[in-house]
């Protein structure tokens, strides 16, 4: 139990402690790390190693994209990735940098680009002493009245030196006189010299005194600069001039012109002629303040000489000196304060820029830059913003450092160059701002998959056509650029694995044109249908699909084919007419086919040839040969009729056939209608209904036909055995029933029975009713070409 105790105790203990040394981590982390160097050492020497302050390893240095950025355009650091090594990049002036200003603290700040990091640092650059004092007039004059009583003091001129601290200035020496010593007052400016009259002046025994004033430094060695302080001996001059103020306190816009008058000061003397003239001049002035202003001597005006700039100097002290005839002086101070003006743009400094990102990407960084103002208050103040329109946003950092990011992913298709503008504006009066202008490109990603510009392609061809022939192109676009855009064209495997589609036809990898391999038959192949693919070139590669269906379209390469009367070189089939038919009368039928289709399949029938011209006419639709006129006696019994059936192509085929008619007598006259008046009757009966029939009977009849077929033939043998029957003819006349069954575009089947009856004496033939009338079709397409004319049901008596 204790032992527990004991280790939870521990455990609590040890989490405190972690607790502790994270705290001071961070609290550590957040302030900036200092270091120092002396000014004046050579470019690229030893700074300081920042592995350790940031908690790296040499090889991450490269990898995070490690750099150091200074404030101001000149980069006085570098930065060695290699060692991790901060190195001088240029002599350090001290002086140039920060003047008088003590301590010289140049801040800098460490930048980790991945991911984004950084570190406030400081470098202290240590003073050597490496200016000498200067006097500023190397010949000091001093006008003192002889009536001057010991242990007056008189201030002198001090010297300047830009060093600071213990290599600053730091005592006065004067050469050894008997009428004056010196003596050193403190006060924030520095050490002042002052000569102390020791004894009483005597123009007569001595009218003037020369001294030398030297200036110490406090270096090692220290550094010396002296003056001559020449004295001049005057009468008595009891008066000393007394300014009106002692202080006088003004301030001055720093666009203020040069002429432009600062301050009048005045001052009076008591005494008369030239011991009550006064005039003015600057004391105790640094080299900066005789730059910047000029005192009237007679009227006390001042004046600037050069602009003011409130970001170098913000005030300024002025001590004047006003001097009598008699060299008595009295002392007054101006103390001009610079008044601030927005007379300073922002400045913007762009640390990292990437000028291409690659689509699709969420919040990438694209910028880091730094913005500062150099003026003060409101007029340093500023605001930084880019355009609204734009998918990218502004975020703020540490130090007036700002990232520009993007919001949402970037779509090269849409919008494919981005110009930035960064608008950095202060807040004085009036506002200034600077613009920094950015153009982001963005990168093609192979987001885009080919698109045709149809869905389907159709595509006729006419058959009969020569290989290789171009048969049309398909075309896909690729919203991509560069390889992204680049479209490859491909054929897919046919769904239909009986399709031939490789010896069909072929197309253009590049440019997707189709060719059509070998020549093409409509009657074999009507029409096909595969897919293109169109795939770019990307990684990974997009592709999508296209039908194409190819139509061949039909060329009049059929003749017509005569299906009845049979062309085969057997004995040819004679049609029998008798004598007293009228005119009109249907002799027979010639049915053809047309393997092509539409008009290259529309036939017409004409008479080519007749043995007795004018006696038979073919009907040009149906192919019917019906007689023209009455027979007489005086024709002749055989006749032989020539039919030519054509087709409507172009150019036009055609087929011919040879009919054989015969003439007989002593058969009874058959009743058979006009062809005008079957025609009319055909045409009242509706289309729809003729096509229902049509093709309902060719199944119907067809049965039926055999089913009288082998009642004829039963008839047939009862006839032979009873006398008065019907028998077969004998004789040079067939007995077996003539089957005409036409496939052509227009068809009828005509049964005819003939019988001679037995005993007749004059051989009379005897024409019966058609045992089987119909109409028959090919198909639908042939019905609707079909003349309505065809439906006659024919009957003889």
């Amino acid at each position: 139990m204790e032992a527990g105790e004991g280790k939870e105790r521990f455990l609590k203990q040890r989490q405190v402690l972690i607790f502790f040394v994270l705290l001071g981590i961070a609290q550590a982390a957040s302030e900036p790390r200092r270091y120092s160097v002396a000014e004046e050492m050579e470019s690229g020497s030893f700074v300081a190693n920042l592995l350790k302050d940031l908690g790296l390893e040499v090889n991450e240095l490269a990898a995070r994209g490690a750099r150091v950025i200074s404030k101001g355009k000149k980069t006085r650091l570098h930065f060695d990735r290699q060692t991790g090594d901060l190195l001088l990049n240029e002599k350090l002036d001290r002086e140039e940098l920060c003047g008088l200003a003590e301590p010289c603290v140049l801040p800098f700040q460490v930048l980790l680009e991945n991911p984004l990091q950084f570190f406030q640092a400081e470098l202290r650059i240590r003073d050597v002493n490496d200016h000498s004092p200067v006097f500023l007039d190397k010949e000091i004059i001093l006008k003192i009245s002889e009536s001057i009583t010991p242990g007056t003091t008189f201030l002198i001129e001090r010297a300047q030196d830009l060093d600071v601290g213990s290599n600053s200035l730091q005592s006065y020496t004067v050469s050894p006189n008997s009428y004056f010593h010196l003596k050193l007052q403190d006060s924030p400016d520095g050490v002042l010299p002052q000569l102390v009259l020791d004894k009483a002046l005597d123009r007569e025994q001595q009218a003037e005194i020369r001294l030398t004033l030297t200036a110490l430094d406090g270096g090692t060695p220290p550094r010396t600069g002296t003056a001559l302080v020449h004295i001049e001996v005057l009468d008595i001059n009891d008066n000393a001039p007394e300014f009106a103020k002692r202080f006088y306190e003004v301030q001055v816009p720093e666009n203020s012109p040069i002429g432009f008058l600062v301050a009048i000061v005045s001052a009076s003397d008591l005494d008369i002629g030239t011991y009550g003239e006064v005039s003015y001049v600057f004391s105790q002035a640094s080299e900066e303040i005789r730059k910047t202003f000029q005192i009237n001597a007679k009227s006390g005006e001042l004046f600037l000489t050069q602009k003011l700039d409130f970001e170098s100097t913000q005030t300024y002290t002025l001590n004047i000196q006003a001097t009598d005839g008699g060299g008595l002086s009295g002392s007054c101070v101006v103390f001009v304060q610079v008044m601030d003006l927005n007379d300073n743009p922002p400045e913007l400094t762009m640390s990292t820029f990437i000028d291409h990102i690659p689509e699709n990407l969420q919040e990438t960084i694209i910028a880091v830059f730094r913005v500062s103002d150099p003026d003060s208050g409101d007029n340093g103040r500023m605001v930084c913003s880019i355009q609204d329109d734009l998918p990218f946003f502004l975020k703020p950092s540490v130090e007036n450092f700002y990232t520009l990011v993007t919001n949402t992913a970037l779509d090269r298709e849409t919008r494919a160059e981005y110009n930035i503008t960064i608008t950095v504006t202060d807040l004085g009066t009036p506002r200034l701002k600077t613009q920094h202008n950015l153009t982001v490109t963005v990168s093609d990603v192979n987001d885009n998959a080919p698109a045709f510009s149809e869905a389907a392609y159709t595509l006729r061809v006419r058959e009969n056509n020569s290989p290789a022939l171009h048969i049309g192109s398909v075309s896909a676009t690729d919203r991509d650029s560069g390889a992204n855009a680049q479209v490859t064209y491909s054929l897919l495997p046919p769904q239909d694995p009986q399709l031939p589609l490789a010896s069909l036809v072929s197309i253009n990898a590049d440019t997707g044109q189709l060719f059509a391999l070998r020549s093409l038959d409509f009657e074999a192949l009507r029409a096909f249908e595969f897919r293109v693919g169109a795939a770019d070139r990307g990684s990974p590669a997009l592709s999508s699909q296209a039908l194409v269906r190819v139509l061949v379209v039909d060329d009049n390469d059929n003749a017509p084919f005569v299906l009845y009367p049979l062309q085969n070189g057997s004995a040819p089939c004679t049609e029998l007419v008798p004598r007293a038919a009228e005119a009109g009368y249907l002799v027979t039928k010639v049915v053809a086919v047309d393997g092509d289709s539409g008009q290259n399949a529309w036939l017409s029938y004409q008479l080519l040839k007749a043995t007795e011209p004018g006696l038979f006419g073919v009907w040009a639709h149906s192919g019917e040969v019906r007689t023209a006129r009455l027979l007489s006696e005086r024709d002749a019994v055989k006749h032989r009729l020539v039919v030519l059936v054509k087709d409507n192509g172009e150019p036009p085929l055609s087929a011919s056939v040879t009919l054989h008619v015969l003439l007989v007598d002593g058969f009874s006259q058959p009743y058979l209608p006009l062809p005008d008046a079957a025609a009319a009757e055909a045409r009242a009966d509706p289309l729809t209904v003729y096509l229902v029939v049509a093709l309902a009977s060719v199944s119907s009849l067809f049965l039926f036909s055999v089913l009288v077929f082998v009642a004829v033939r039963l008839c047939r043998r009862s006839r032979a055995a009873s006398a008065g029957g019907c028998s077969v003819a004998e004789g040079p006349f067939p007995g077996h029933l003539v089957d005409v069954s036409g496939a052509g575009t227009l068809s009828h089947s005509y049964q005819y029975e003939v019988c001679l009856t037995e005993g007749s004496g004059t051989n009379e033939f005897k024409f019966l009713k058609p045992i089987l009338p119909s109409f028959l079709g090919l198909g639908e397409e042939r019905i609707n070409e079909a003349n309505p004319s065809f439906r006659d049901n024919f009957e003889f008596s």
